[in-house]
């Protein structure tokens, strides 16, 4: 299993777009996101440093204290799991299975995601075993 960790810098913004969360990363060179809050930003940087990292070498994460920070920027450690990212981004098959009707019915009353239960099961099957 392949875990990456970076240090980021977080900047908090107020403008005139309002109060955000910048990101951007000295290690992963044109790295830049946001989020609206602390939470959704470090969801954005592990996607963007996942996405930059895709097919390349990862880069040796730098030591953030050595870095110049502004009173609005902090530093962040954003863990990203490649494997488990580039599992999500694999193509999608359709795939035919029979499921007891009374089952369909409880289902549906219930909004179930039929694909997603049966995705999330069988990487529980397959993968945690």
């Amino acid at each position: 299993m392949k875990k990456l960790i970076y240090p980021v810098i977080i900047t908090e913004v107020n403008d005139e777009d309002g109060h955000y969360f910048g990101v951007s990363s000295p290690n992963i060179e044109g790295m830049v996101t946001q989020g609206k809050t602390l939470e959704d930003a470090v969801y954005w940087a592990e996607d963007a440093i996942a996405t930059m990292l895709e097919g390349e070498e990862y880069p040796k994460p730098q030591d953030p204290r050595t870095w110049k920070l502004e009173t609005n920027e902090s530093v962040v450690y954003v863990t990203v799991d490649m494997e488990k990212w580039l599992r999500s981004k694999s193509p999608k098959i359709r795939k035919n299975v029979s499921v007891p009707e009374y089952l369909v019915d409880l289902g549906k009353k219930e909004k179930i995601n039929f694909s997603q239960l049966l995705t999330e099961a069988l990487e529980n099957k397959l993968l945690n075993n």
